[in-house]
């Protein structure tokens, strides 16, 4: 998914951009009107998050631009200090497709940006996929291990999408390296390293561990649970 946010203070533009970042989205961002709309004209976005109170081109001027002269109907989350019912139904009246008042918790903006992407591409999400304290939530792109979000190098991250998917198969080395790398590696040590990596970050208090190495045929995930 990839977000843009458009806010011109940069404490909370950085803030969003970090958070936003570490859940696995795309995000770039803009101070004022006119970079939103360069970027949006050159750029593909899925969401626009966006403050009404931009220097020059304010945000409701800017969603307006948005709907009328670029002609798109991304969806737009204002974020806003205004909590008037005026001031909602001002933002509404420009475009906006949800509102939230400053201050606000970054997971629920979080919350609103997947479900306003959800609307606007009118489809049925793919549910989680869980094993016991373990989830991936392949719309987010967002894996947890005891309700904490796994920080993952993208390859390790589809090494466990791809594991979690059929819980307790066993997948040969070539065949990890092929859907995880697109063809075999040189060195085994490159799939170790990863699923070492992998390991650690969901082995329990006791050592043992949800990835499990069948020596000479491959490695499986499981849950240590339920053994």
């Amino acid at each position: 998914m990839q977000i843009l946010i458009v806010e011109d203070d940069a404490t909370i533009a950085d803030n969003l951009y970090e958070f936003l970042s570490a859940r696995g989205y795309g995000v770039d961002a803009a101070p004022n009107g006119l970079t939103a709309l360069h970027l949006i004209a050159t750029q593909h976005f899925d969401v626009v998050v966006l403050d009404i109170g931009l220097p020059g081109m304010d945000g409701l001027t800017l969603a307006q631009r948005i709907r009328q002269d670029a002609k798109s109907a991304l969806p737009i989350l204002m974020l806003t200090a205004r909590d008037t019912l005026d001031d909602k139904l001002a933002g509404f009246g420009a475009g906006a497709d949800d509102y939230l008042v400053k201050p606000f918790a970054l997971r629920e903006v979080e919350a609103r940006i997947v479900a306003l992407v959800k609307r606007a591409q009118g489809r049925v999400v793919e549910a989680a996929q869980r094993l016991g304290d373990l989830e991936y939530d392949p719309f987010s792109g967002v894996a947890t291990w005891r309700k904490q979000a796994l920080r993952l190098p993208p390859k390790c991250l589809k090494l466990l999408q791809t594991m979690l998917a059929q819980p307790g198969r066993l997948f040969s080395r070539d065949e990890l390296e092929q859907i995880v790398w697109g063809q075999p590696q040189a060195s085994s040590d490159t799939l170790r390293s990863h699923l070492s990596q992998l390991r650690r970050e969901l082995t329990l208090e006791d050592d043992r561990s949800m990835i499990e190495t069948v020596h000479g045929r491959g490695y499986r995930l499981v849950n240590p649970d339920e053994k």
